[in-house]
């Protein structure tokens, strides 16, 4: 088997997606008659032209095959890059996981343990996100990403591991309404506490408490579940959050499950040249297993929560 190059490789890739073999020596930081050393050397070992520069010009041309190799590398050579540069500059080895604050304060505790029972001289390292997860995947920042949202990404594939009910959350001294089909009238001229515009759970939201075309009255946008839950539990209004925020142990609230809106998915998505990393497998196993029991678990203990059916 043919050894493959990773300097030659970072190379040519370079001059493909800059254009010239100026811009990538500058990248690269070593010289324009290194660059060209590297490709004339990987074209060698190709056994083809892969990229036509004319004396003096300032950009250069692929050929044919050096389009094919480019187009194999760009979705996810740079992410590969980054995750090697961050694996050789640790001590040990890392997983990277990226998700929303509520996932992984409810949920991702019990996943951690377990894993590390496993892998025991593995890091992992938190970042509490929601909107930036694929980009911060394709930009080689996370390895794995737990959300709500779907990506249609072929470089972040994703694969659903459960689905839960929202559910409607106030404080403990209000009055309740009397069952879910009252609520969006229930609701008016009430105070709202909600997620930031563009998050899965407030369109939810939205869409459930509109009247006549008025939206709720919105008091508080918060970025995570945890958050708005702190808010109500504080009597600043209501909310429609997941229902794994919330158990029989919350005295400061009460809450009632929505059944007549649309399930939520949750997504494991993962750098698309992870897929068969076994802590990448054995975190996917773990997470399905642990949100599946939480909300079997609340399904069957929490149906109602203070509030008349």
């Amino acid at each position: 088997m043919r050894e493959v190059s990773l300097t030659l490789t970072q190379t040519f890739f370079l001059v493909a997606r800059e254009g010239s073999y100026s811009a990538a020596a500058r990248a690269l930081n070593i010289t324009y008659q290194s660059v060209a050393n590297h490709i004339r050397r990987l074209e060698q070992m190709v056994g083809e032209r892969l990229v036509l520069a004319e004396r003096g010009a300032k950009s250069v041309q692929l050929t044919a095959r050096g389009i094919s190799l480019f187009q194999l590398l760009e979705p996810e050579f740079e992410v590969m890059l980054e995750r090697l540069g961050t694996q050789i500059n640790k001590n040990r080895p890392i997983i990277r996981i990226g998700m929303p604050q509520a996932i992984f304060y409810y949920l991702l505790p019990p996943v951690l343990k377990a894993f590390h029972e496993i892998y025991p001289d593995v890091e992992v390292i938190g970042y509490e996100r929601d909107t930036a997860l694929a980009d911060m995947i394709r930009e080689g920042k996370l390895d794995v990403c737990i959300n709500e949202r779907y990506f249609g990404d072929p470089v972040v594939p994703q694969h659903v591991i459960c689905s839960y009910e929202a559910a409607l959350l106030i404080p403990a001294d209000w009055e309740a309404p009397a069952s879910e089909v009252e609520i969006p009238g229930w609701a008016e001229n009430r105070p709202h506490v909600t997620h930031e515009p563009g998050q899965l759970l407030r369109n939810v939201a939205m869409d459930l408490l509109e009247v006549d075309g008025r939206s709720p009255q919105v008091v508080v946008s918060t970025s995570g579940s945890s958050s708005v839950k702190r808010c109500v539990e504080e009597g600043l209004g209501f909310a429609v959050i997941p229902g794994w925020c919330v158990d029989a142990s919350d005295s400061a609230v009460k809450s009632i499950r929505l059944t007549s809106v649309p399930k939520i998915p949750v997504y494991f998505g993962e750098a698309l040249f992870l897929r068969t990393n076994p802590y990448v497998r054995t975190l996917h196993k773990l997470c399905a297993e642990a949100l599946l029991d939480k909300i079997q678990e609340l399904a069957a203990t929490t149906s109602v929560s203070g509030l008349k059916k």
